[in-house]
């Protein structure tokens, strides 16, 4: 059997995804006559029969559901391909480097601060995105490396080093009677009457079952939790977006967090060899106290930084390209 075109690839998703052989023809700008002949010949190569056609319209068969999902994941491979050769044909472009917005900020300040003075460093772009999008930006070839968190971010497929460890806050409305305790736990902020706990999106997209707000972006909760509609437990990081409004308290049984640095497995990119030497050249130090911050305008009543244990003391394997 020869190998599949791309061309043959996108236009069976784009029939598999419309279920309805003229909206394909219009979405791809082609007639709908070469279209069926195409889709034909591809079953005949592949000897499955990859739609179900009748009158009420298109379904796809076992074979085709698996087709479909096998070939979105080699179109975004070609195309990540496409994009990162682009990128390395040109000397003069900077990394990017993609985090969550609000999430380890003063390690990352700390990473843009050892690159800076590091000459001969290749110049950083930082891309900020929403929960759970640095792997697709990575996946797809418009990011080079990434901040990300272990247990929570999907690192299949990459590279990583950890870079540090630390505890997890609860951020609360600064009215809410919770707000004025020194530490929480877990289960006492799981089932708050008043407060349901904000729900994150799974890997997947879809949200867990709760009482709790679905929320998607960093400023759509942040409002929620200022209006006292939602509570969130989140590493103690990721608070540099905490508003006026907003309490943090340390979870002192929640999960510790990891932060990473992740890459392609890849890449051979010297530039990203370089930066992540950088990175796991911060081990051993230790992130800046939160002390004093947790309760604007009360300092003293308790901090974040009995939740963070700082930078780790293992030493860093070789990075990528060494």
């Amino acid at each position: 059997m020869d190998d599949l075109e791309t061309r043959e690839l996108r236009y069976f998703v784009a029939v598999a995804e419309e279920l309805h052989f003229g909206r394909a023809a219009v979405r791809l700008g082609i007639a709908q006559p070469p279209l069926s002949r195409a889709i034909r010949q591809l079953e005949r190569r592949l000897g499955v029969q990859l739609l179900d056609r009748n009158r009420r319209g298109v379904a796809l068969t076992d074979a085709g559901q698996v087709l479909l999902r096998e070939a979105g994941a080699a179109l975004d491979a070609v195309a990540a391909a496409a994009r990162r050769t682009r990128r390395a044909g040109d000397p003069k472009r900077p990394l990017v480097l993609v985090t969550k917005a609000g999430a380890s900020h003063e390690l990352l300040q700390r990473l843009l601060d050892a690159l800076a003075s590091e000459p001969g460093a290749a110049p950083v772009e930082v891309l900020l995105c929403e929960v759970g999008e640095q792997a697709g930006l990575l996946r797809d070839g418009r990011a080079d490396v990434a901040l990300m968190h272990r247990p929570f971010d999907d690192l299949a497929g990459f590279d990583t080093e950890d870079l540090c460890t630390e505890g997890q806050v609860a951020i609360l409305p600064a009215a809410h009677p919770l707000a004025a305790r020194d530490q929480l736990t877990l289960a006492e902020v799981r089932d708050v009457p008043d407060l349901p706990i904000a729900r994150w999106p799974r890997l997947d997209g879809t949200y867990p079952d709760g009482p709790g707000p679905e929320v998607r972006t960093q400023s759509q909760l942040a409002q929620l939790v200022a209006l006292g509609r939602t509570l969130l437990v989140i590493p103690a990081s990721s608070r540099a977006w905490q508003w006026p409004e907003h309490v943090a308290v340390p979870v002192v049984d929640a999960p510790e967090v990891t932060t990473v640095i992740a890459w392609p497995r890849s890449s051979r990119s010297p530039a990203v060899a370089s930066l992540v030497r950088s990175a796991t050249s911060l081990h051993g130090t230790a992130l800046p106290s939160l002390a004093g911050r947790v309760r604007p305008g009360r300092p003293g009543r308790g901090t974040a930084s009995e939740t963070a244990t700082g930078m780790i003391h293992s030493p860093p394997p070789a990075p990528p390209g060494t």
